[in-house]
């Protein structure tokens, strides 16, 4: 239970997001939130496989059956909005972002046992293609990770040399963004099911395949300081208010 004498999130942690960009809060998330994430996550993962089963395929999009899911912005109308605002997450957010903070983006990543794909170096700011102030990603193991089942790994500003947003090219075979080159592994998350990663969207970090025999199942709510608009004008993602100027909206205007 989080109390005055022993926070949630420490001093030292809230320092290490400041100064590097990313802190660890391992095994925070309650399990009952757990134990519904993981439900609703099979329910989209069968839906997909039966899509697929309907149309002859093995691929839909960047979902490939059994091996590999992106299950995106599907929380209107499920239980995911019981974590995506909870106070947890508030907590989060206000160590990070502060006492204003929308929800920007939610999506499961999914891979297959000894199947699921590997993602090349990244900052998530470099998907937005405008000016904006860095947002927070929030991942979350429904599972525990390793290196062996692909977790993520990050690389601290003083190792990047840069908190600012690179230019990113992409990769012809996998569409994906990539931007970092140099020969820096970086530092995986190694945790138990529970845990959240946090992480600024300016912060590099790339994954591993999944070589395990089992499921590697993350959840990633995406929350931002402000509205973040594409080049057009129009929204990037979701501009769900979660905490205004310090009072709780919970996704409500």
């Amino acid at each position: 239970m989080n109390t005055a004498t022993q926070p949630l999130i420490s001093a030292q942690q809230k320092q290490l997001f400041r100064d590097e960009g990313w802190m660890l809060l391992p095994g925070v998330v309650p399990a009952a939130h757990l134990e519904m994430m993981r439900e609703v996550c099979g329910r989209f993962i069968a839906a997909c496989d039966a899509e697929m089963d309907a149309a002859g395929e093995t691929r839909r999009g960047l979902d490939v059956k059994g091996s590999r899911y992106f299950i995106c912005n599907r929380h209107k109308g499920t239980r995911l909005v019981e974590f995506i605002y909870s106070d947890l997450m508030a907590e989060v957010c206000r160590a990070t972002l502060g006492d204003t903070a929308y929800l920007f983006w939610e999506q499961f990543v999914v891979k297959g046992p000894e199947k699921g794909a590997k993602f090349s170096w990244h900052q998530d700011s470099g998907y937005v293609g405008t000016p904006h102030r860095p947002y927070l990603t929030c991942w979350v193991t429904l599972d525990a990770v390793s290196e062996a089942n692909g977790t993520v790994y990050l690389l601290p500003y003083s190792r990047a040399g840069t908190r600012e947003v690179l230019p990113h090219k992409q990769n012809p075979e996998t569409n994906d963004l990539e931007g970092y080159f140099g020969d820096d592994p970086g530092d995986p998350v190694i945790a138990p099911a529970g845990s959240i990663a946090c992480f600024s969207s300016t912060v590099l970090h790339r994954s591993g395949f999944n070589t395990s025999s089992g499921w590697r199942r993350v959840y990633l709510p995406q929350y931002s300081a402000e509205p973040l608009r594409r080049p057009d004008g129009s929204l990037a993602g979701f501009a769900e208010p979660f905490m205004i100027n310090g009072e709780r909206r919970n996704g409500k205007a």
